[in-house]
Parts: C-alpha cells; structure tokens; sequence
C-alpha cells in the first residue's frame, strides 16, 4: 500500500501544537463510543498512555519514509499489544476513535484526501501489528 507521506505529516503537524490535548480527546473519544474498551486500561497509568501514544504517533510520521525501521517496531508494538489483551477485534475502534480525533483537531484541514491518507495509514499500521501479535499466537491473524 503506498502512503500519502506528505499528507500525513501535513496534517500531524497541525495537530502538533496541541497533541496532549489530542491524545487525551482521543481516549475519551474511543471510550465514549466503545465503552467495552476501557476495562483493558483499569490499571493503566493514563498520563503515561497518552505520553506513549503521542510518542507512537510522532515515530511512525517520522519514519514514514523509513519503512524497515517502521515495520519492525509495529510488529514489536502488536506483539506487546496482544500480551496486554489486546485482540484484532480491537482495532477497527482504535482507527474509528483516530479518525473522530482528527476530525475534530483538523475542522476544515480535514478534507476527503487527508481521511484517506490517515485511513490507508492505520490500515497499514494495523497489518503490521497484527503481523507482530500474530508471532506470539497464531490465532490472532483472524480479524
């Protein structure tokens, strides 16, 4: 799948500016709409997620352009994912919930080309977590 890099870091780098706040909209987002969720992160430090989410976000539009690096480090990602109880059914709420958030962030900037361009990401971002979580259990390759 290739990627409209451009876009991508176009549009991060709008939301830059204001990434705690969007990190932390985009948790309340995906527990608002899949509350089923939110037990997975009972335990979880939620200042430490945000700051680690946001972290994930700005090495994956970093490394766009570096996809060996990416690759390996998302594989590793799905692969600490699916020990934490994450399953592959999770993932279309996390993209869903990604998406709202940048709807929100980017108002206008939000046009047709810029929601492909982060839907054709996560997209890829999640075939290669799968691909890592699937690693440790291969019952996890089935969506």
């Amino acid at each position: 799948m290739s990627l409209n890099i451009e876009l991508l870091e176009q549009s991060f780098g709008k939301i830059k500016p204001h990434a705690e706040e969007f990190v932390a909209s985009f948790y309340n987002n995906l527990f608002l709409v899949h509350p089923e969720v939110k037990p997975m992160f009972a335990e979880t430090n939620m200042a430490k997620q945000q700051k680690q989410l946001l972290a994930a976000l700005v090495f994956v539009i970093n490394n766009l352009r570096k996809p060996e690096a990416l690759g390996k480090t998302l594989e590793e990602m799905g692969a600490r994912h699916a020990v934490y109880g994450t399953l592959p059914k999770h993932y279309p709420a996390v993209g869903a919930a990604l998406l709202t958030t940048f709807e929100q962030y980017l108002q206008s900037d939000w046009t047709p080309a810029v929601k492909q361009a982060w839907t054709d990401a996560f997209e890829a971002i999640t075939t290669l977590m799968l691909q890592g979580a699937a690693k440790l259990s291969p019952e996890s390759e089935v969506l």
